[in-house]
């Protein structure tokens, strides 16, 4: 038995990895529609305020919530794929320690 076929999770995990580091500089790319929707409609409604000469306290608000909540998406998706890479390791060693107590060599 060799090593583990985890290539293809490790990718993923990269990948969102990049992700995350990108909306924690606050590039549009890696966000979803909803998300995309969000954030651009705060900004719109923030950018109408600051022309109307009103406080933007709120658009402000919902801009920041919608960003955090990208960031929360993002973190619990590498934390599933861990988990899933974790498991999947397990199970070989578990596979593997099972094939060796049972040889007679």
């Amino acid at each position: 038995m060799g090593k583990p076929d985890t290539r293809r999770l490790d990718r993923e995990i990269q990948t969102a990895e990049r992700k995350l580091e990108a909306v924690r500089n606050r590039e549009i790319w890696p966000l979803d529609g909803r998300e995309r929707r969000a954030v651009l409609g705060a900004a719109v409604s923030g950018s109408y305020r600051v022309t109307r000469g009103r406080s933007t306290s709120r658009a402000e608000q919902r801009l920041d919530t919608a960003w955090q909540r990208a960031e929360a998406r993002l973190i619990a998706e590498i934390s599933a794929m861990q988990l899933e890479r974790a498991q999947i390791v397990r199970e070989n060693a578990k596979a593997k320690a099972v094939k060796k107590s049972t040889g007679w060599f």
